[in-house]
């Protein structure tokens, strides 16, 4: 099993940043996946960015603005979110895909609201 906790998440303006954090409640291989979702009213929980040792992806909606990082001495994964608009409002999970054994966990959520 594996707890994540989120934080970070709160009320910005327009261009604002914001910076979610994750923690995991143990060791997390570099190998298995870190990585953030979103989910707005109304709408479909989608991926924006995860991470692995090998290779990070992030959505088009926020490449170029987001950014994606994680700390394995840590078992943190970061997202750092820049030039926020209305359309980023949503509330945003933490996802660990471990291999061994498998399984997903997710975080209970932190929303993210982008208003002026």
């Amino acid at each position: 099993q594996v707890q994540l906790v989120e934080s970070g998440g709160g009320l910005v303006q327009p261009g604002g940043s914001l910076r979610l954090s994750c923690a995991a409640s143990r060791s997390i291989s570099p190998a298995d996946a870190m990585g953030w979702y979103r989910q707005a009213p109304g709408k479909q929980r989608e991926l924006v960015a995860s991470i692995t040792s090998f290779r990070s992806s992030i959505a088009d909606s926020v490449k170029g603005r987001f950014t994606i990082s994680r700390d394995n001495a840590k078992n943190t994964v970061n997202l750092q979110m820049n030039n926020l608009n209305p359309e980023d409002t949503a509330v945003y999970y933490c996802k660990v895909t471990t291999g061994r054994p498998s399984g997903d966990y997710w975080g209970q959520g932190t929303q993210v609201t982008v208003s002026s």
